[in-house]
């Protein structure tokens, strides 16, 4: 009884900590979640939650991963990003978080984008351009997961109840 306490408190901290994950890029958010929402069926016995609605989670989470990817790499693209530039903003999302956390993940992929364009093209207006861009395909990505990391916890606090 007392380790299923504790099971579904890591489970709940698990949760909570991809949430952070998601606004904070700095955890594996919506796995994160998933992962939560596994150790609480698993503790469960899966009465609750079975295996149907934890592919659904697990659809969903795949689905957040590649949507993080594509909306940034669409909002590089869509201005014409060099392959600099995205190199730039992975560097500057590592660089930030360890110089001005936790600023420095919102403020190193455009940071890093515009100085790998500046490297790529010399062209100052174009280097803000893609920095812009690619800051806002990030945040885009940021939404997106925020979205569907709601979306999965009320699928599985809606089939908890719902099979009680």
């Amino acid at each position: 009884m007392t380790l299923d306490i504790l099971l579904y408190l890591l489970a709940g901290l698990l949760m909570l900590g991809g949430l952070l994950g998601v606004v904070f890029p700095v955890l594996p958010g919506v796995p994160l979640v998933f992962a939560g929402m596994l150790l609480a069926a698993w503790t469960d016995h899966f009465r609750h939650v079975g295996w149907v609605t934890l592919i659904i989670l697990a659809v969903l989470t795949a689905l957040s991963v590649a949507a993080d990817f594509f909306a940034t790499a669409l909002g590089a693209k869509k201005v014409g990003a060099s392959r600099k530039a995205l190199l730039g903003s992975v560097i500057g999302t590592v660089v930030g978080f360890f110089i001005v956390p936790p600023w420095g993940i919102f403020i190193g992929p455009f940071v890093g984008a515009l100085l790998g364009e500046l490297w790529h093209s010399q062209e100052v207006h174009k280097s803000l351009k893609v920095g812009l861009g690619t800051w806002l395909g990030l945040v885009l990505g940021v939404v997106l997961k925020l979205g569907l990391a709601f979306a999965m916890l009320a699928l599985f606090v809606f089939v908890w109840i719902w099979n009680r």
